[in-house]
């Protein structure tokens, strides 16, 4: 029997306090909003607007402004088809960018990278999160620099192939998880500064990322706060056949189910009405009795 609305809320946390490095962030049930700051000229939706050092300290300042409690910002693309670019230009584009807001914001920083160089320069710019799309697989070390500088850490599920097999969609993102926050514990991350993604779009089908969306809840066994990234994602254009200016709203109905299901982080590119959205679910979800 499929799950209810009523089924799928999830208890509320203890309020407590985590601090990535010098930066503190109260995690009290209500939902986080992470700001995306692409600094990239080719990322699927704002790739090329916030390429100059102005225009990015700008979008970063208003989107906090709005609401947002972490800035998630990042030099590489991983849209489809993606072109990695050389390390030292990823270091060059988002170096200047943390420096100048790890003075500015009151809000931690996030780095999203899955290069170890560039976490290190990036954290010693001042970033307090290190965002790795492969959630340490793919290169360890990072797990290693996050320990070292006690930053917080969002590990994603990104397993090749993954599309290719069908069932078990839930369980297999939990096993890739649970490996990774395997690997981050055994470096000395603490686990208070963990945060687990099931990486909507990568290398799934729209089928998976649906799957995903209706059971994101059932992932918090694993005992981490959740982030859901499916902001103007392609989840959307396959339901709403539109390009990606125009998925806001489809964004919103992610964002609403997301919170609703007890995750905490809603990574996105609009901040204001997201947050507003998930206010509003979270009202919801707490008018409601648990069953």
């Amino acid at each position: 029997m499929s799950p209810t609305l009523t089924t799928l809320i999830a208890p509320e946390p203890t309020p407590r306090t985590v601090r990535f490095r010098d930066k503190t962030l109260t995690l009290d049930g209500g939902p986080k909003i992470v700001g995306i700051l692409n600094v990239t000229p080719d990322s699927f939706f704002d790739g090329g607007r916030h390429q100059t050092l102005e225009s990015a300290l700008r979008q970063a300042t208003q989107m906090v402004a709005e609401g947002a409690s972490i800035i998630d910002i990042g030099g590489q693309s991983t849209r489809p088809g993606h072109v990695e670019v050389p390390v030292e230009e990823e270091i060059a584009r988002v170096v200047p960018v943390i420096e100048a807001l790890a003075g500015r914001l009151q809000v931690p920083l996030s780095i999203d990278t899955y290069q170890p160089a560039v976490a290190r320069a990036a954290v010693q710019a001042g970033a307090n999160l290190i965002n790795d799309v492969h959630g340490f697989q793919r290169h360890p070390e990072l797990a290693e620099i996050a320990a070292q500088h006690d930053c917080g850490v969002i590990l994603m599920h990104n397993e090749a192939g993954f599309s290719e097999s069908a069932g078990a969609t839930m369980e297999r993102i939990a096993a890739f998880l649970r490996r990774s926050l395997d690997l981050a514990l055994a470096a000395g991350v603490a686990h208070e500064r963990i945060i687990l993604d099931p990486g909507i779009g990568f290398e799934k089908t729209q089928v998976q990322n649906l799957e995903i969306l209706a059971r994101l809840g059932e992932l918090r066994a694993l005992g981490c706060p959740l982030l859901l990234g499916a902001s103007r994602k392609s989840v959307i254009a396959h339901v709403l056949a539109l390009p990606p200016d125009q998925r806001l709203e489809g964004t919103l109905a992610t964002t609403a189910l997301a919170v609703w299901q007890g995750v905490e982080f809603i990574r996105v590119h609009d901040v204001s009405a997201n947050l507003r959205a998930a206010r509003m679910a979270q009202a919801v979800r707490n008018a409601t009795p648990l069953s």
